[in-house]
C-alpha cells in the first residue's frame, strides 16, 4: 500500500483526499458527489483545527504544554461522544481494528500482567 503524505497548505498540513474519501464512503455507505466531497474535505480540516485548539486550551488550563490522553477524553465527553452509557472503551471496540484495540485497551495476560500499561 503506498504511503499517504499530508499536503501542506498555508493553513498547515492536510489529510490526503483519498484517505478522507475512503473513510467517508465507508461510514456514509452512499455515493458522494464531487461538490459534496469538497464540503466534507473542508469540514474535516475545520474539525481538526478546532480539535487541536481545544486540546491546546485544555493543556494550557491545566498548566501544561503537552496535551495528554485525559485531555482527549475530556474533549470527547464535551462533544457527547463519551457518555455514561457509552464509555471510551466501547467506542474503541466498536470503531477500531483489532490491532489498535490491543494497543489501547488493557488485557490480562499470563502471570497476571496487564498489557498495555495504564496511560497517564
Amino acid at each position: 500500500m503506498p504511503s499517504r503524505k499530508a499536503r501542506r497548505t498555508k493553513d498547515g498540513p492536510e489529510l490526503p483526499s483519498s484517505l478522507i474519501k475512503n473513510l467517508f464512503s465507508h461510514y456514509a455507505q452512499v455515493p458522494v458527489s464531487k461538490d459534496a466531497f469538497k464540503v466534507v474535505e473542508r469540514s474535516v480540516s475545520v474539525y481538526f483545527k478546532h480539535l487541536s485548539n481545544d486540546l491546546k486550551a485544555f493543556a494550557n488550563h491545566a498548566g501544561r504544554k503537552t496535551a495528554e490522553p485525559a485531555d482527549m477524553e475530556l474533549l470527547m465527553r464535551r462533544q457527547g461522544l463519551i457518555t455514561e452509557k457509552t464509555p471510551l472503551n466501547v467506542l474503541i471496540e466498536q470503531h477500531m481494528p483489532l490491532e489498535y484495540r490491543e494497543l489501547l485497551l488493557p488485557i490480562a495476560t499470563s502471570g497476571n500482567k496487564v498489557v498495555p500499561p495504564k496511560l497517564k
